[in-house]
């Protein structure tokens, strides 16, 4: 087994971003295939939106668990359990033959893929120093950019075959996949000997009440939780609804708005989430807010952007637009886990993102059930676009706010 400290925790990070490329792909290619699967399956568009609200609803309340699983037991375990199950729930998607059951399929979606994120993150933590903490968050969050990008697959299998075909071929492979890691994936705790903990802090170290007590005691994670829930929000409100934009504002084909919302916009995020975690890894050796102020900036300037994007008649001001976006609003993906690790107790990291994936889901949720009502009510995309931009002066506001409660764990 691969084990040794010199180059592990990069291969750990590699092993992860397939992980997470897979977790995203599965969750947000139905965006791609609306006409498809409408056409297959006759849906408001409220109801569209609900497809993926009662994904992120499940999701979200089921993350603060998974996250303290993920803190009691076996960070790796956790990984491989949670990547065969969404597995095999996207393969049984395949296979709906209602709105009922797309939605049932949805929600069990959220309750397999809920484990993944807090242990991976948590995991990367656990064997990255602060020297690298964000660059490694950046690269596995550059992982999940490269699953969305590729959303536009899904679009093109609805079209050349069927939207059923996409679920079944991207459950397969996550089935397979999950039995790799087996032999590669494993914790760095593995490695510690039960001796240098004593009794109390083992027990401590797993004691959900007071992981409660110790997070949401410390109004910093309270602020923490706000930016991330309005933040998730954002993204959520943007991505999934703009292959819709596209091909409303532009009269693009499903493959064309499919191709203009993800091709280019998942992998400028990725530039993004890389380059936001390496600069704040950069400016944190002479900045202790570095990893806050960053994100921050990153807000402020994707705002006018977006405002330009979602107003314009022009494609290519569009794409310029929404590539601006892609670019900065990333820089808050790379460094929340950093951040969290500046104010929270290092043993209940899992239980923490849990919960800031429990706020953003809830609140993302909404967000996109609201945009398809509006819809419903012929409320233009540009006006909720806009709104999501207003919502980054907010983010932008806490951050510049926020201090550090203690220094980052391993600096």
């Amino acid at each position: 087994m691969i084990s040794k400290r010199s180059y592990y925790p990069w291969f750990l990070v590699a092993l992860l971003c397939i992980v997470g490329a897979l977790n995203y792909l599965d969750r947000m290619t139905i965006t791609t295939m609306r006409s498809s699967i409408v056409e297959a399956i006759p849906m408001t568009d409220a109801e569209f939106g609900l497809l993926t609200s009662v994904f992120l609803w499940v999701y979200g309340f089921a993350s603060p668990f998974a996250g303290y699983l993920a803190d009691r037991f076996n960070r790796s375990k956790v990984i491989i359990g949670s990547l065969f199950f969404w597995s095999l729930v996207t393969w049984l998607t395949s296979m709906a033959t209602s709105f009922e059951q797309l939605l049932a399929a949805r929600a069990l979606m959220g309750i397999s893929e809920a484990c993944y994120i807090p242990a991976a993150m948590a995991l990367i933590m656990d064997w990255h120093t602060g020297s690298t903490r964000s660059t490694a968050t950046g690269i596995h969050v550059a992982g999940v950019m490269v699953g969305q990008s590729l959303g536009f697959i899904g679009g093109w299998l609805a079209e050349a075959h069927s939207w059923n075909h996409a679920f079944s071929i991207f459950g397969i492979v996550g089935i397979g996949y999950a039995f790799v890691l087996v032999f590669f994936l494993h914790d760095r705790k593995a490695e510690i000997k039960a001796g240098d903990l004593d009794t109390h802090q083992q027990e401590a170290q797993t004691d959900l009440r007071e992981a409660l007590k110790r997070l949401f005691g410390d109004t910093s994670f309270i602020m923490v939780l706000i930016i991330w829930g309005i933040a998730g929000a954002i993204s959520w409100m943007v991505s999934g609804w703009l292959p819709t934009f596209y091909k409303e504002r532009f009269n693009l084909s499903q493959t064309e708005a499919g191709i203009y919302s993800t091709a280019y916009f998942f992998p400028a995020m990725l530039v993004g989430v890389i380059g936001g975690g390496a600069l704040a890894d950069w400016w944190s050796k002479t900045n202790s807010r570095a990893r806050m102020w960053l994100p921050a900036i990153g807000f402020l300037i994707a705002v006018p952007a977006v405002f330009v994007a979602s107003y314009t008649m022009l494609l290519w001001a569009t794409v310029v637009g929404f590539l601006v976006y892609a670019l900065t609003r990333p820089f808050i993906d790379a460094n929340m886990m950093p951040i969290l690790g500046m104010i929270a107790d290092k043993r209940y990291l899992a239980t923490g993102y849990g919960f800031l994936n429990l706020c953003s889901c809830v609140i993302g949720g909404i967000g996109i059930y609201i945009a398809g009502a509006l819809r419903d009510e012929q409320v233009n995309l540009t006006l909720i676009f806009q709104l999501a931009a207003l919502s980054m002066v907010v983010c932008a506001l806490l951050l510049f706010r926020l201090k550090p409660k203690a220094k980052p764990i391993d600096e």
